[in-house]
């Protein structure tokens, strides 16, 4: 079940090659520009500096989208109990289970879980309905940014990925504005994306590109509605 307030649809992975002052500007310029979520990711800091970071985007996003801590709900419960506004976790397969984050952060908390593979999808669908809100999928193809990735799915792989679960797939990896409406088509709740925002020249007309390319579908299809 996905929760009332959460919108799936672009998602902002940050970049932690990108100097953090930096980051900051760049979060600033999608969240001005549409994009749903912020997924905050660090992998190479401190604890103490995660919560300080996940503090300040807080105060940079400023309740325009969703702010998720990546891997770490430790971060994610001490940036809360510090009063920024933390509204999930995304974990990879390695990180604490999705009940034990549910438990911690309650039913109104976004939990996203990352799988790509026919073990994970089963994973996913023997949990209690609720516990997690959306599957990261993934990769769409090969990126710089998860040198240690799998296979490459490509549009058609994650169509065959998503087809088979209940839980919502959000795409990840190496995805392009060109990918999204195929797939959104294949059957996406919505696409992630690292360099595609973090690394253009212009962060606020990428995230409305991609915007505008995650609503098209939407907007034909009320057209063919009415």
């Amino acid at each position: 079940m996905i929760r009332p307030v959460a919108r799936l649809a672009v998602h902002l992975v940050t970049d932690d090659r990108v100097p953090f002052d930096r980051l900051v500007d760049v979060v600033d310029a999608a969240a001005g520009a549409g994009v749903d979520v912020v997924q905050l990711r660090a992998k190479s800091v401190s604890a103490r500096e995660l919560l300080r970071q996940a503090v300040t985007m807080s105060d940079v996003i400023d309740r325009r989208c969703l702010l998720l801590i990546n891997d770490r709900v430790d971060v994610a419960v001490a940036a809360r109990d510090a009063g920024a506004r933390v509204d999930g976790v995304h974990l990879g397969q390695a990180d604490v289970a999705p009940e034990t984050a549910r438990r911690l952060l309650g039913a109104d908390a976004v939990v996203g879980w990352t799988a790509n593979s026919p073990e994970h999808r089963a994973a996913a669908s023997a949990l209690r309905s609720g516990t997690v809100d959306y599957l990261g999928v993934g990769v769409i193809r090969p990126t710089p940014t998860k040198p240690d990735h799998p296979p490459a799915l490509g549009i058609d792989g994650f169509a065959a990925f998503a087809a088979n679960t209940t839980v919502p797939c959000v795409a990840i990896g190496g995805v392009r504005v060109s990918d999204v409406a195929p797939l959104r088509e294949a059957g996406a709740a919505g696409v992630a994306v690292v360099s595609a925002i973090c690394g253009a020249e212009d962060p606020a007309a990428a995230s409305r590109a991609l915007r505008s390319a995650a609503d098209a579908l939407t907007l034909e299809a009320e057209a063919v509605a009415r």
